[in-house]
C-alpha cells in the first residue's frame, strides 16, 4: 500500500464513523439536534444580549467602548479556557453529565448579570458564564457529531450552530429592545435565562452516551498525545482564530462604528447590525452542509477569500443598502467558517474516543485569542484611535486565514472516498 493510500485509507476510516456506534438511528439524530441547536442558540442569546442592552447599562453602570472590550473578551478567554476542561471532561464521564449543569449554570448566570452594579461584579458574573458556555460547546459539537451519519455531519454541526448569530446577533437586538419598553436591563437579563433551564430538563432525558464515555479505561480512548498530530488540528486552531478575530470585532464594534462614525440613527444602525445574524446563521447553515459535497478545504479556502474581500468593501461603504448587503455577506462567509472549523474538521480529525477534547481544544484558540483578546485590543483601538479602524483588525485576521486553509488536508467522506 502506498503512503497516499495508506493515508486515504486512515482518513475514511476516521471520517466514517458510525453514529454513536450503535446502529443508526434517525428519530435520536433529529431530535438531538433540534434541542442542541435550541442550546446552542440560547447561549448565542446570553452571550450578546449584552451589546444590545449595553447603551442602558453604559449609564447606570458609567461603562465604556474600552470596557465593553473588556467584558466580551474576559467571556471569550474563559469560554476558551473551559472548551479544553469541558471537552476533556465530557470524553471522561460522558455528554450529558457537562451538558446539563452547564447549561444549567450559563442560564442561571445570565439572570445574575442583572443583580451588577459595577463593572467589577458585571465582569465577574460574566466570566463565569463563559466558563460553563465553554464547556458546552465542545461537549454539544461531539454530541452531533457521534449521533450523525458521516455524510450529514456538517450539515448537522452548520445546523446546531446556526442558531448562535440567529438568536444573539439577529434576534437578540429585537428582544433585548422589545424588553426594555416594558422593563429594565436588569429584568431582561433574567427573562433570557429562563428557556435554557427548560432545555437543560429536556437534555438530562435525551442524551445517549456512546461505547466507552463515561468509563474510566482508556480502553476506547486514544492517548491525549495524539490530538495534535493531525495536522487539521493545530491548522485548524490558527484558521478559526482568525475567523474569530473577524467575527468578534465586526459583532463588538460594528454598533459603535455605524452610529459614531457614519452617523447612521438608531434605527438605521439597527437594520444594519441585524446582517451579522441573519447573515451568520444562513453561512452556518450552508458553508458546512456544502463542505459535505465538494470538500472542508476549498469550502474553508473559498470562505476566508471571500470574507476578506466584502469587509474590505464594507470598510468603503456608506449607504445602508450597500451596508447591509456587505455585512451580510461578510458574516455569512465568517460563520460559515466558524462552523465548519469547530464542527466537522475538528471532529473528523479527533482519535478515537477524543472528538470532544479535540473539538475543545480547536475551540479554545479561536475562543482565547479571537474572541478573547481581539474584542479587548479592538476596543482600546476604537477608544484611542477611532472607532473606523477595528475593521483593520478584522481585515488582517481574514487575510491571514486565507494562507493558513492553503495547507489543510481534506477529510469529507464523500471526497475521501473518492481519492
Amino acid at each position: 500500500m502506498t503512503r497516499d493510500s495508506a493515508r486515504a485509507a486512515a482518513l475514511a476510516a476516521i471520517a466514517t464513523r458510525s453514529p454513536l456506534e450503535l446502529g443508526a438511528d434517525p428519530a435520536y439524530e433529529w431530535r438531538l439536534v433540534t434541542l442542541l441547536t435550541l442550546g446552542f442558540g440560547l447561549v448565542g442569546l446570553d452571550r450578546w444580549v449584552i451589546s444590545a442592552l449595553f447603551p442602558a447599562m453604559a449609564r447606570d453602570l458609567h461603562l465604556d467602548y474600552q470596557e465593553l472590550g473588556i467584558l466580551i473578551g474576559a467571556l471569550g478567554i474563559a469560554w476558551g479556557l473551559f472548551s479544553i476542561i469541558g471537552g476533556g471532561l465530557g470524553d471522561r464521564f460522558g455528554r450529558r453529565r457537562v451538558l446539563v449543569p452547564a447549561i444549567v449554570g450559563f442560564s442561571l448566570l445570565s439572570g445574575v448579570s442583572g443583580l451588577a452594579v459595577g463593572l467589577s461584579s458585571l465582569l465577574t458574573i460574566r466570566i463565569i458564564m463563559g466558563a460553563h458556555e465553554g464547556a458546552f460547546c465542545p461537549v454539544s459539537f461531539a454530541a452531533v457529531s457521534e449521533a450523525s451519519r458521516p455524510t450529514r455531519r456538517g450539515m448537522n454541526l452548520g445546523i446546531t450552530q446556526s442558531a448562535f448569530p440567529l438568536f444573539g446577533l439577529a434576534l437578540g437586538p429585537i428582544i433585548a429592545t422589545q424588553l426594555l419598553q416594558v422593563t429594565s436591563w436588569r429584568w431582561a437579563f433574567v427573562l433570557v435565562g429562563i428557556p435554557g433551564l427548560v432545555v437543560a430538563a429536556l437534555l438530562s432525558r435525551l442524551v445517549r452516551e456512546p461505547p466507552g464515555i463515561g468509563s474510566t479505561s482508556h480502553e476506547h480512548r486514544a492517548p491525549l498525545g495524539e490530538i495534535l498530530r493531525h495536522r487539521n488540528v493545530p491548522l485548524g486552531m490558527l484558521a478559526l482564530l482568525c475567523a474569530m478575530s473577524g467575527i468578534f470585532s465586526l459583532s463588538a464594534m460594528v454598533p459603535s462604528y455605524l452610529v459614531d462614525y457614519l452617523r447612521l440613527g438608531t434605527a438605521q444602525m439597527g437594520f444594519v447590525t441585524s446582517a451579522i445574524g441573519f447573515g451568520g446563521f444562513l453561512g452556518q447553515l450552508s458553508l458546512p452542509a456544502l463542505s459535505d459535497h465538494i470538500g472542508r478545504k476549498p469550502v474553508a479556502l473559498g470562505g476566508f477569500v471571500c470574507a476578506t474581500a466584502l469587509v474590505y468593501a464594507f470598510s468603503l461603504a456608506s449607504s445602508i443598502p450597500a451596508l447591509f448587503a456587505l455585512l451580510f455577506v461578510a458574516c455569512f462567509c465568517c460563520f460559515g467558517l466558524l462552523g465548519l472549523l469547530t464542527g466537522a474538521v475538528a471532529a473528523e480529525a479527533a482519535p478515537r474516543g477524543r472528538v470532544s477534547s479535540t473539538t475543545g481544544i480547536v475551540v479554545a484558540s479561536g475562543e482565547i485569542f479571537g474572541g478573547g483578546i481581539a474584542p479587548v485590543i479592538a476596543g482600546a483601538v476604537a477608544q484611542h484611535f477611532g472607532i473606523q479602524h477595528t475593521l483593520t483588525m478584522a481585515l488582517i485576521g481574514l487575510a491571514i486565514g486565507i494562507a493558513v486553509c492553503l495547507f489543510l488536508r481534506e477529510t469529507a467522506p464523500r471526497r475521501v472516498g473518492a481519492e
